[in-house]
């Protein structure tokens, strides 16, 4: 049999061919970035994109640690004395981790069961018998030869035999996929109150639709077992799997071949012994287990594509702006930021308490800073403080955009160590406005600093796998991050520590190098950074941007490595390097094929010629403001059938939530969405989307709105 082969395996199961994918674990092993591939390896990998890139990664982890399971398992069996040829056979040819250890768990050290009790107190050959099935003496009169001191009588002795006989069918690898099987197939996820509860309680309220509650295993959407797995967790819902059982039991007695006689009779006792004390326990928790990670998982892909959408939002750009977070009773406290987001001033204005002055107040910033934006924070406050923003601003005759930023996770940076940082002699609340208005300017530099999980995309962000949260929340942001760049002179820390190949020290060390030296004149000034060796610079470098560089190359997506084969090309066409970028239209002239060499080949080529027709562009789209009816400011004011356009502020399993400006997000559920079935809400609408909707259902006592985008 030909050795275990990872790439064989990933190539064939992501269906692509297995030089690229041979070429990407070779990467990988030389310690390159998913970006860093994805970007600047595509003629190595025959141009796989990065979430290709990504599910070799997450496959090659997964098949060496299934190879170093599998070994510890042959070595495991080795050292018991009993790794028969046809067993080893067996462990070579699985290709499931399931399968893996069905066939370990016969051999797999455990703690001492009946059935172990049982062949201590020598009840092993009677349950030979019984296996067979065909002793001519009568089950009961052949066990009184096995009592003894540990064997109370004749059916103590038949009792031990069946133990033994249940736990060798509970461990059969072909018996336990067989009911494995049939638990997925017709199994029934079932919940009830929990004991103890009452229906009438506050805290079970929520749970109402599930005090008698069953749907089949292999179809219970992701949202609703995770939602009955809270409702367990809370000890409200007790929660199991239900099966009928007969067919399975009629399959499984075919299998053993069960006799129609007396010891036969003794085996089926074993196997309903074996399915209701061992098998359904233990599949119960298996497939439970299953379930809890596919629901996981899906909930985690759409809070990973909700946080693209929000980290890659449209940038108000380098213009000057106020930031303002709403307070009515201890006023709104009140930034003004430079065109790059550097803190100038604050002050607080008192709108409720004295408007005369806060208008005053107001315009002296406005006439100062004379800001192109107005930054408006979400929460309470915001609707009463923008209405009086609009208006002073219509009086002045002033043209600024007056825009409302989510404030999600804003608390929790101004508490932050980086906020601490940043602004050490700034009071939390003006952190807080600093934030708002830098999420307007840029929202990727300003929302990295917050943990993800405190931005309010998520569904179900609680209850799922933290662990696997925060893994793919991070590799979001990684990349978002490198797929826009990262001005070097201005970014933060936490801003460069998502940088490819960098992380928190050396971001940290970037900082200080451009502290102490008044800022990077080029790229390769990065060399000069303490701990930043030739490895990493090869990572990063190409993801990091200088607007002000003297070299255009630097401010655009060409790795300083193809920098010589640019420098031909300009040399080719007749012009000088710094000329190059201003002239697209020569591009067309160049020939290739006269430039491929080493890793540079068609892919990369093409990527250098889009680069060099704009560099240094943003991915992103254009900045564009929802605009919010002026005549409906609480829910209260929102009635059936009126029209809104609002933002998409999350995307669940289930539909979409858009904020109308009422200070409550409305729903569209997902047969809202569009005129067509829609199977996946993501494929219509996007985080941040501006999105008309009408109003279908107003409960104010309940704060729930319904929706629709069927207009």
């Amino acid at each position: 049999m030909s050795p275990f082969d990872p790439p064989q395996e990933i190539a064939s199961e992501l269906q692509i061919s297995l030089p690229q994918v041979r070429a990407t674990v070779a990467l990988f092993d030389e310690g390159a970035t998913i970006p860093f591939i994805a970007r600047y390896r595509k003629d190595r990998t025959g141009a796989l994109d990065e979430v290709q890139v990504r599910q070799i990664e997450e496959r090659l982890k997964y098949w060496r640690e299934f190879e170093e399971r599998r070994q510890a398992i042959l070595k495991s069996i080795a050292e018991q004395g009993k790794l028969s040829p046809e067993l080893e056979k067996q462990l070579a040819a699985v290709r499931s981790k399931t399968e893996l250890e069905d066939l370990y768990l016969p051999f797999k050290p455990r703690r001492r069961t009946r059935a172990q009790k049982a062949r201590e107190a020598g009840l092993e050959p009677l349950a030979l018998l019984m296996r067979l099935q065909q002793e001519r003496m009568a089950p009961l009169e052949k066990a009184k030869a096995f009592v003894n001191e540990q064997v109370a009588d004749a059916e103590a002795a038949l009792s031990g035999a069946r133990d033994i006989l249940a736990e060798e069918i509970s461990e059969k690898a072909h018996l336990r996929e067989m009911a494995r099987d049939n638990l997925r197939q017709f199994g029934l996820i079932t919940t009830h109150l929990a004991r103890g509860k009452s229906e009438d309680s506050p805290e079970a309220a929520k749970y109402r639709d599930y005090f008698n509650f069953q749907e089949p295993v292999k179809k219970i959407p992701s949202h609703r077992y995770l939602a009955l797995r809270r409702g367990e967790s809370e000890k409200i819902l007790s929660l199991k799997i239900e099966l009928e059982s007969d067919r399975l039991m009629e399959r499984l007695r075919r299998s053993l071949q069960i006799m129609p006689n007396a010891w036969g009779d003794q085996l089926k006792l074993a196997l309903e012994d074996a399915w209701e004390r061992l098998l359904l326990p233990s599949l119960e928790s298996e497939i439970l287990a299953e379930l809890k990670e596919t629901s996981d998982l899906k909930a985690i892909e759409i809070f990973a594509s909700n946080l693209r959408e929000l980290l890659m939002s449209a940038p108000f750009g380098t213009r000057p702006v106020l930031g303002l977070d709403p307070g009515l009773r201890t006023g709104v406290k009140t930034v003004a930021l430079s065109a790059t987001g550097q803190y100038l001033e604050d002050t607080v204005i008192y709108l409720i308490q004295n408007e005369q002055r806060a208008k005053e107040t107001f315009l002296k910033l406005l006439h100062k800073y004379q800001p192109a934006a107005i930054a408006i924070g979400d929460g309470t406050g915001s609707r009463e403080t923008e209405k009086a923003v609009r208006s002073w601003l219509k009086a002045e005759n002033n043209s600024a955009l007056v825009v409302r930023v989510s404030e999600s996770g804003a608390s929790i940076y101004s508490a932050s160590e980086i906020a601490r940082q940043e602004f050490p002699d700034l009071d939390l609340t003006v952190r807080g406005a600093i934030s708002i208005g830098r999420r307007l300017q840029d929202p990727l530099a300003e929302l990295v600093k917050v943990e993800p999980r405190s931005l309010g995309v998520g569904q179900y962000q609680h209850d799922v796998s933290q662990n696997a949260l925060v893994e793919k929340l991070g590799q979001i942001v990684e990349s978002c991050v490198n797929q826009v760049g990262v001005e070097l002179n201005t970014a933060s820390a936490p801003l460069l520590e998502r940088v490819s190949g960098l992380g928190p020290k050396l971001a940290r060390e970037i900082v200080s190098h451009r502290d102490a030296q008044g800022g990077f004149k080029s790229r390769k000034e990065l060399r000069k950074v303490k701990g930043l060796g030739a490895k990493t610079y090869e990572q990063a470098a190409g993801f990091l941007r200088l607007r002000q560089a003297s070299n255009p190359l630097d401010n655009s997506g060409v790795h300083p490595d193809h920098y010589p084969v640019v420098e031909q090309m300009a040399k080719d066409l007749g012009v000088a390097l710094a000329e190059l970028p201003k002239h697209p239209e020569l591009l067309p002239r160049l020939e290739l094929q006269k430039y491929m060499q080493g890793d540079i080949g068609q892919h990369t080529l093409k990527d250098i010629l889009h680069e060099l027709q704009k560099p240094g562009r943003d991915p992103r789209e254009q900045f564009e403001a929802p605009a919010f009816r002026d005549d409906v400011q609480e829910l209260e004011d929102v009635k059936v059938d009126m029209l809104f356009e609002g933002r998409v502020t999350n995307i669940t399993a289930f539909g979409a939530f858009v904020d109308i400006g009422v200070h409550q997000d409305g729903l569209v559920h997902i047969s809202q969405l569009a005129h067509k079935f829609v199977k996946d809400p993501q494929d219509v609408v996007k985080v941040g989307q501006t999105l008309r909707v009408k109003v279908l259902e107003v409960d104010p006592k309940r704060r729930r709105i319904q929706l629709t985008a069927k207009l």
